[in-house]
C-alpha cells in the first residue's frame, strides 16, 4: 500500500470515529474484518496518535479556523484537518508541503471545492506557525 492510500484509508477511520463511539481498537477491527482493509505503521500511528493528541490537535484547528468553532466545521473537513495536524505536528519525516497538498487532494476527493480552500488556508497557517517556532 502506498503512503497516499494508507493517508486515505486513515482519513477513513478518523472520520469513521466522528460518527461512532465505539472504541478505536473495534473501529479498527470492524474496518479491517468489513473493509478488509491491511493496516500499516502510518495508519496505526495515525489512527490511534490523532485520537491520543484530539485536545492538541483540535486546539490548533479551533486557533486558526478564525470566526469558525470546531461544531461548525464539517465532519469530512474536520477528519481531514485532524490527520494534516498530526502529520505537521508529530511526523518530521514528512514535509509539512506534502501534508498540505494530501489533505487538499482529500478534500477535492471527499467534501467540497470550498472544503478544501478552508483546509488549504488553515494548514498554510498552522504550517507558517510551525516554521516560525523551528
Amino acid at each position: 500500500m502506498t503512503r497516499k492510500q494508507a493517508r486515505e484509508e486513515a482519513f477513513i477511520l478518523v472520520f469513521e470515529k466522528g460518527f461512532n463511539d465505539d472504541s478505536l481498537a473495534d473501529i479498527l477491527s470492524l474496518a479491517k474484518e468489513v473493509r478488509d482493509i491491511e493496516t500499516d505503521d502510518y495508519i496505526n500511528r495515525v489512527f490511534f496518535g490523532v485520537f491520543e493528541n484530539i485536545e492538541k490537535i483540535d486546539g490548533i484547528i479551533s486557533k486558526n479556523a478564525v470566526g469558525w468553532s470546531i461544531n461548525r466545521i464539517s465532519k469530512t473537513a474536520l477528519a481531514i484537518l485532524r490527520l494534516a495536524i498530526y502529520e505537521i505536528e508529530f511526523f518530521d519525516e514528512i514535509p509539512i508541503s506534502v501534508s498540505i497538498n494530501e489533505a487538499v487532494e482529500l478534500a477535492k476527493k471527499y467534501a467540497t471545492k470550498e472544503d478544501a480552500s478552508f483546509i488549504n488556508g488553515i494548514l498554510s497557517t498552522v504550517a507558517k506557525a510551525q516554521n516560525n517556532a523551528d
